[in-house]
């Protein structure tokens, strides 16, 4: 993952912008190095080929999980299956509850790749697997830009009160940008609900300040902190890790291997 502009970015998850001043890596990296080194000569490995490439980082919600194969179609390790709440008549959830296969999803409304996913790839999913019963997809809010991310997710739980979160929340992706961060000031975040049908708008705008809503929220960050989630889009399938807007067939893949299995 990176912090470039959104015109430079190759990668695939988003995460917040952060500026870390030198002093404070540069010391701490010139230890590490040096410590390396020691164990390097100790060990007797001095000969080896020093062209040898060296392993690439896990991201941060993948080193969460043990390894238990050395190659694992997008995955890696085990999380926790509770991330998967199963909870009978959550509005922020499709699918049987029941469902052999459930994907959890962390992602945020002004995510350019949460819109990707959200728009390109989510809805053949619903298509082949959510509507016959083999697939669950429980959303997550996991608001990183600021204070016009948490609005989003308030206003869509809102629209959920009265029995359109799914509308709200599908309409907000498809008008969103793919490149840079969508924008969701208060008097978009109405529009959007008058245009899905939330009967009862000044109810709308009452919940936007309903602290219990702002827990929900919490307790999704929380969620997602817990197993290391630092980049949106993230994923949880029956307790396998899956980072970034990744192909359709990546998650074909992995559903074809767990609808059976369970793993």
């Amino acid at each position: 993952m990176s912090t470039q502009s959104d015109e430079q970015q190759d990668f695939t998850a988003s995460k917040p912008d952060q500026r870390v001043p030198v002093s404070r890596w540069l010391v701490p990296a010139l230890v590490v190095v040096a410590l390396v080194a020691l164990v390097y000569v100790s060990t007797g490995r001095g000969g080896e080929n020093e062209d040898t490439p060296a392993a690439a980082p896990k991201s941060t919600m993948q080193s969460t999980a043990q390894q238990t194969t050395p190659a694992d179609d997008g995955t890696t390790g085990r999380i926790d299956e509770s991330v998967g709440r199963r909870k009978a008549g959550d509005p922020y959830a499709m699918g049987r509850v029941d469902a052999p296969v459930v994907l959890v999803e962390f992602a945020d409304y002004r995510c350019p790749y949460c819109v990707k996913f959200a728009t390109d790839t989510k809805p053949e999913l619903i298509r082949r697997y959510v509507d016959n019963g083999t697939l669950r997809i429980e959303w997550r809010d996991y608001p990183m830009f600021g204070e016009e991310s948490e609005n989003a997710a308030l206003a869509a739980r809102a629209a959920g009160r009265q029995g359109k979160f799914w509308p709200y929340h599908e309409l907000a992706f498809e008008e969103a940008p793919r490149k840079g961060r969508a924008s969701f000031p208060r008097e978009r975040l109405v529009e959007i609900a008058k245009r899905v049908g939330v009967a009862d708008l000044k109810r709308f705008e009452a919940d936007l300040a309903d602290p219990a809503l702002a827990e929900e929220i919490k307790a999704d960050m929380m969620d997602g902190r817990r197993i290391g989630v630092s980049g949106t889009p993230a994923f949880v399938l029956n307790g396998r890790p899956m980072v970034g807007a990744r192909p359709l067939e990546d998650f074909v893949a992995m559903i074809e291997r767990l609808k059976n299995t369970g793993r």
